[in-house]
């Protein structure tokens, strides 16, 4: 019953407002603009072909041999992100190093030997990723030289295990702090893609591997250099 009063009461607004002359959508949108809404918008028209006209004579003039992709990545950037790739396969390359090390018969350790292989195996990802986003920005990789590794990892105080762990701390502190300089390197340059590429793809996983190593290091100083190397070391296999 009250939905049929309604319909009526709005049938006779109608009406009356037709008869008077006005539309009801008129009022109603005139009572809107009273209330403050919006009731347009002026764009103004975008001139792609005339505003893009630089671009197009750079891109028409430019070289065979220059990239047609390079947009704001300045020179400092593409030698910040050359350095930090030869800084990941440099840890790589070291953390092969002491896998081959843990996986000799007379150390026998094939948890540690399996741990740095996997750690090496990520450093060198680490490496491509850089050398992929380098190409996207229209940059050139340049691969520089890598300083052999050291191939013996025993210490006489700590013995290999802990001695190996807190090199690896050491390198992914050292790591962090070269990818906040790369970092800085973008956003000194003004380009936040790069600052952006940084935070979301290495950042978060840097501190988490330095926590990680962190706490393996706390362990292996209370087990010492004996039994609990061994038991330290099955741990690792089976995680």
């Amino acid at each position: 019953m009250s939905a049929t009063i309604t319909a009526i009461s709005h049938a006779k607004t109608g009406c009356n407002l037709l008869s008077r002359g006005r539309s009801p959508r008129r009022v109603v949108s005139r009572r809107a603009a009273r209330e403050g809404a919006i009731t347009g918008i002026s764009i103004e028209p975008f001139d792609g072909i005339n505003q893009a006209s630089t671009e197009l004579q750079q891109i028409s003039n430019a070289p065979i041999t220059e990239s047609y992709a390079r947009k704001n990545y300045t020179d400092d950037c593409e030698a910040a992100v050359n350095r930090q790739i030869n800084i990941e396969y440099s840890v790589s390359y070291l953390y092969h190093a002491m896998s081959a090390y843990f996986d000799r018969d007379n150390v026998g350790l094939p948890g540690f030997a399996e741990y740095f292989r996997e750690e090496s195996k990520e450093e060198r990802s680490h490496a491509e990723k850089l050398m992929e986003y380098q190409t996207l920005r229209g940059g050139r990789v340049v691969l520089g030289s890598l300083m052999s590794p050291i191939s013996e990892f025993d210490n006489e105080s700590k013995g290999e295990a802990l001695y190996c762990m807190e090199l690896a701390l050491s390198l992914e502190k050292l790591n962090y702090e070269k990818l906040l300089e790369l970092h800085k390197a973008g956003d000194a340059s003004g380009d936040p893609q790069l600052c952006d590429f940084v935070e979301s793809e290495f950042l978060q996983e840097q501190v988490e591997a330095i926590k990680k190593l962190g706490v393996y290091v706390s362990q292996l100083r209370r087990v010492g250099k004996g039994h609990g190397v061994y038991h330290f070391d099955l741990q690792l296999r089976e995680n």
